[in-house]
């Protein structure tokens, strides 16, 4: 697997206000999220976060890949960067939701890589 979208994530000034706006619009279920400040969202198909501190944010798409570190590399290999922000989490985080690292395409385009946690 690699390069379906599998994590999207909003940037928002009011989780709270925006977890009302997005459950009457589409219905998805909200849970508090490893950081207590925002949430995961549960979708029909992919799943999803909200934080706050982001008013006005365009959302982030994350795609999948099957190994971070060799990502990572191919992503510097084509010109394009990696951001540097933890958007990892603690270890437990990481292991209920997965890698995550920002980057940038070799236009400055955003986007996200996302390694989907092993099953236990």
């Amino acid at each position: 697997m690699a390069g379906e979208l599998s994590f999207f994530e909003l940037g928002t000034e009011d989780p709270k206000r925006a977890r009302a706006f997005y459950e009457g619009l589409f219905g998805w279920k909200f849970e508090t999220g490893p950081s207590g400040a925002g949430y995961v969202i549960q979708t029909p198909n992919t799943p999803g976060g909200m934080h706050p501190g982001d008013p006005g944010a365009t959302p982030y798409v994350f795609f999948a890949v099957d190994n971070m570190e060799a990502a990572i590399e191919r992503v510097r290999e084509l010109g394009g960067e990696i951001q540097d922000m933890d958007v990892d989490g603690d270890d437990e985080a990481a292991a209920k939701y997965g890698r995550f690292k920002l980057c940038k395409d070799d236009q400055g385009s955003p986007f996200g890589l996302h390694e989907v946690p092993t099953p236990a």
